[in-house]
């Protein structure tokens, strides 16, 4: 498949340089010929010819420190203009332009309805994002116009003000960010930048959800932000512009609070069970798009992982530190319809919803990851959905070789299939995937995507804890240590209790299983190498009918088939299957009644059988 390709710029603000200036703006100009100036000049002007009073300039993170500077040379307008040059790709002095023109003192913007500049390119280019509102903190009334397109003319712009109302106090006057082109630099120039009452701009059109009226099922306690927030103006000359806005100059409404609520910052909190619709207004106008969330009410998160991070590559999980991820969905063109990222936040747990799902991938190829150590990959996977045969998801790893690229001639990939059988709707279901099962993937040194194909047999799934471990081939640590009270047991075998004298762990049924009782961090453990089926025979015969459960803790990293049995009198003997192989120690209480029609007066022995190297501890009976 195709991956598409995009200009991401990294707005990551971790750097203020020491490039300030204070300059007093020494000329007045007349109004031009198509606007009026606002009613307050000197604040609305942000760089004609130089710096207007009190305005600061600090550039983003990871940018080419030395892009941006006055030009005396070429200008729009007066005597100098802003010269912004784009670095090649590749440069080791900065990735990118871009930087914030602030004003610390902050200035009234209520009085206008645009900024405006004027811009030109030494080539035709698409300048990224340009907008004004970031303010190095809060960037609450953040408004960006994307992919500009730039000519080798001066051009006019203008950015609309979507309230202007909310600008009483504003600091962030401008800001820009711009990267290579086709993986090469050039140089914009941008001239006489100021705040505007132009008057003609009308028609505004605000958005939510890209004017969509989404439908979803949630959660208490999920946690989600609007997102698709747009509003769209008539420039007065046939022009429509669309740009990007905050959060805070919507007023949210939610339809039944006692479902959801939304702050102020579009973040929507589900606190019931129910339905509910979140809509918006943008001052006056009723936005289009809304979402109506049908709440299930209390969500049941998948297990919490609980192997040792030493052994674990963690990509997706709130249990671990996750490696570098590019994305959680690459959208890739034109084929895939899935939806969704990991935008989901339930009680403090992270979740990945997709939605539409035909194949999605995440990728984490910034660095690749050396997975040769590993044995395994664990996901956890809920369908939200029905399903009938011929459903399935195809789980592919993806290895990008030595050159570490896509497509780089030494790629190579392996999958494993699992049809609808294997999963439940509503319910998660782990699996844990030996690498080995993933025939074609012939390195693991450089892997670099997962993905999920569904073929769109299986549309709506949650996905969690994306892992590779090493599976131990013992346990390193004991087994939980028992808290039943010593007159509620009847042990069989543990450290913690009297164990029934005279039991024989190892009775002789002509079984290839071989027993020891290896040490685990000073605990006497019992161990069956290579099992194929192995008794205890109990040193009397046991009545048990006063007690509810039988408990058993076992580890196994390679076993794909465990029953355990009792058996009385008779015999009369009763399977019951354990869930194998495990990530760790797994306790179990299995209710007495599960072994009927054995005698619970007269238990005699018991039985595991299946295959594979099994670690048994703390067997006894207890109500």
């Amino acid at each position: 498949m195709e991956m598409k390709t995009r200009k991401f710029i990294y707005l990551k603000i971790t750097l203020l340089v020491g490039l300030i200036f204070n300059l007093v703006v020494g000329c007045d100009r007349e109004p031009s010929d198509d606007s009026v100036l606002a009613t307050y000049p000197k604040t609305a002007e942000v760089f004609i010819d130089a710096f207007s009073p009190g305005l600061e300039y600090g550039a983003f993170g990871n940018t080419l420190l030395t892009g941006f500077n006055v030009d005396t040379d070429v200008k729009y307008k007066g005597t100098a203009s802003m010269r912004f040059d784009v670095p090649n790709v590749g440069d080791p002095e900065g990735a990118y332009v871009g930087g914030v023109f602030i004003d610390g003192g902050g200035r009234d913007l209520s009085g206008y309805d645009a900024l405006t500049f004027w811009a030109k390119g030494s080539q035709s280019a698409t300048i990224n994002e340009l907008g004004f509102g970031n303010d190095f903190n809060q960037n609450k009334y953040l408004v960006t116009m994307t992919n500009v397109p730039l000519a080798t003319y001066w051009k006019k712009y203008i950015i609309p003000i979507p309230d202007a109302s909310k600008l009483t106090y504003e600091k962030g006057m401008f800001w820009y960010a711009e990267g290579p082109e086709n993986g090469q630099g050039y140089t914009f120039w941008i001239d006489e930048v100021k705040y505007e009452k132009l008057g003609t701009i009308a028609h505004p059109i605000p958005t939510i959800y890209d004017g969509i009226n989404k439908v979803e099922d949630s959660f208490i306690g999920m946690n989600t932000t609007i997102t698709g927030l747009s509003q769209t103006f008539n420039l007065g000359n046939g022009d429509n512009q669309t740009v990007s806005v905050a959060p805070s100059y919507y007023t949210f409404i939610s339809s039944n609070p006692a479902v959801a609520t939304v702050s102020e910052l579009g973040v929507i909190n589900v606190v019931g069970a129910g339905t509910t619709v979140i809509t918006a207004k943008l001052g006056d106008v009723d936005a289009l798009g809304s979402f109506t969330i049908n709440s299930l009410g209390v969500f049941t998160p998948a297990p919490t992982p609980t192997r040792d991070p030493a052994n674990v590559i963690s990509i997706f999980s709130n249990a671990y530190t996750n490696v570098p991820v590019e994305y959680y969905n690459g959208y890739y063109a034109p084929y895939q319809t899935t939806q969704g990222q990991d935008d989901i936040h339930i009680n403090g747990d992270d979740i990945i919803r997709y939605t539409q799902l035909n194949f999605v991938g995440t990728q984490f190829s910034q660095p690749t990851v050396n997975a040769t150590s590993m044995t395994h990959f664990h996901v956890d996977i809920q369908v939200q959905e029905a399903m009938t045969a011929g459903d399935h998801i195809r789980i592919q790893l993806g290895d990008f070789g030595a050159n570490a690229v896509f497509g780089g001639g030494d790629d190579t990939n392996g999958s494993v299939n699992y049809t609808n059988a294997s999963f439940t709707n509503g319910s998660w279901v782990g699996f844990d995937i030996p690498l080995a099962n993933f025939t074609g993937l012939s390195s693991r040194s450089h892997l670099a995507q997962i993905l999920f194909i569904s073929d769109g047999t299986i549309s709506n799934i949650l996905v969690d804890n994306m892992y590779f471990y090493a599976q131990p081939n013992a346990p390193t640590t004991a087994a939980p240590t028992p808290t039943v009270p010593a007159a509620n047991v009847i042990s069989v075998f543990s450290d913690a209790y009297t164990n029934i004298a005279g039991t024989n762990l190892n009775p002789n049924w002509g079984q290839a299983t071989v027993v020891t009782q290896p040490l685990i961090a000073g605990n006497t453990t019992l161990k069956y190498a290579g099992l194929n089926y192995q008794g205890i025979q109990l040193g009397s015969s046991q009545n048990v009918s006063g007690m509810s459960f039988l408990h058993i803790d076992y580890w196994t990293a390679n076993s794909t088939s465990l029953k355990t049995y009792l058996i009385s009198t008779g015999p009369v003997e009763t399977p019951k299957v354990l869930t194998v192989p495990t990530s760790g120690w797994q306790s179990i209480e299995i209710p007495l009644s599960n072994f009927s029609p054995v005698n619970l007066a007269d238990v005699i022995q018991l039985k595991f059988d299946g295959n594979g190297d099994i670690y048994l501890d703390n067997i006894y009976f207890h109500n």
